[in-house]
């Protein structure tokens, strides 16, 4: 058996003769690696190995931009350079700020040393960096950190689907989230009597949830989700103005709080019809809006995971039938499959829930 070193021997002595062996590779199967790969900075990379390389990475269908770092040389002048706020709407704002109305580092730039200044400057939109890829069907876009601030042990995750404007949105919140222990029964009381949204499950929304500040929690979590959606969309109107080929998005974050989703007939929508953006705010207008709330105390799930102040919002336009592709089993299909994990088994309890519709007005 020939070492190693002698095979990377007789390899530096071919290519020296002019013979590489990647050369017979055809270009259909160095696309589908490149599809695989689909990280944009990856792929990036990939295109300055070669003049092949280089023609071909413009082509490929899937790509990931995970945004990773943020410019903050203007932070201090926006007053949003001290330590993250524990409080939801303080942190909405910072977040909006920080993860998509500033600019994006760059993919390969450093962050220690004398390096972190070029860095600062090497800075890039999202659209900046998808410029050169030409045949995009498929594109995922991570933001560094999510948009709306929870305390420590609050659930809160949505997904919304966009056209031209809100079609959809599925928001899941929780109070808290724990994992119920062998002795959970035994200890049930006294978690009841730290949260008061746990102590009374009748099938009908308590009282205290009214009194004790539990609707206006869930107020401010829907319209935070609906802003930050809506903020993700806007971000999004360059992009899909630049790549025609767009046939699916979807805007997440690292954390997976919220995605912003959008299919081949919301991509058309959003090229026909024009953006109609809120005033004095880089998003996109939320209209007026359908919700169905269920609720329930405590959700104690298959694996053991229990979720106090359990709460399930499908939110859709006033006017619109049922949503996505404007039929009412759209729309279950779409709730029923936003998350993954317990958390769809979540959202299906929920489902069976008594429902309260609230109305709230377009912004």
């Amino acid at each position: 058996m020939q070492s190693k070193h002698r095979i990377f021997a007789e390899d530096l002595l071919l290519a020296a003769e002019g013979e590489d062996h990647f050369d017979p590779v055809p270009d259909s199967l160095v696309l589908l690696i490149f599809n695989k790969v689909a990280d944009a900075r990856s792929l990036g990379r990939c295109s300055a190995v070669s003049r092949r390389f280089n023609a071909l990475v413009p082509l490929v269908d899937d790509a990931c931009l995970r945004i990773d770092r943020v410019i903050t040389d203007a932070d201090d002048a926006l007053g949003l350079a001290g330590p993250r706020p524990r409080g939801v709407l303080s942190h909405l704002f910072k977040a909006m700020f920080l993860a998509v109305l500033k600019p994006f580092a760059h993919c390969d730039a450093k962050s220690s040393g004398s390096h972190a200044k070029h860095a600062a400057q090497q800075h890039h939109s999202p659209a900046q960096v998808l410029k050169n890829f030409s045949s995009i069907r498929n594109l995922r876009m991570e933001l560094p950190v999510s948009d709306v601030g929870t305390d420590d042990g609050v659930l809160l995750k949505w997904k919304a689907v966009f056209g031209s404007t809100l079609q959809s949105c599925v928001i899941l919140g929780g109070t808290r989230v724990d994992r119920a222990g062998p002795h959970a029964h035994a200890h049930a009381p006294s978690a009841a009597a730290a949260d008061p949204e746990s102590a009374d499950d009748s099938g009908s929304i308590p009282e205290s949830f009214y009194t004790n500040g539990g609707l206006k929690l869930r107020v401010v979590w829907t319209i935070s989700s609906l802003i930050a959606a809506a903020t993700r969309h806007y971000l999004l109107r360059e992009i899909v103005k630049e790549h025609p080929t767009l046939e699916r998005v979807a805007l997440t974050d690292a954390h997976g709080q919220g995605t912003l989703s959008m299919g081949r007939d919301q991509l058309k929508e959003f090229r026909d019809k024009p953006l109609a953006a809120a005033a004095a705010a880089n998003r996109s207008q939320v209209p007026a809006c359908n919700m169905k709330l269920r609720y329930a105390p405590l959700l104690e799930l298959s694996d053991g995971t229990r979720i106090h102040g359990a709460t399930l919002v499908v939110i859709k336009p006033v006017g619109e039938a049922g949503g996505i592709g404007g039929g009412r089993k759209d729309l279950d299909e779409f709730v029923a499959g936003a998350f993954d994990g317990p958390f769809r088994e979540a959202v299906g309890a929920l489902s069976k829930r008594r429902t309260y519709l609230l109305e709230m007005n377009g912004f």
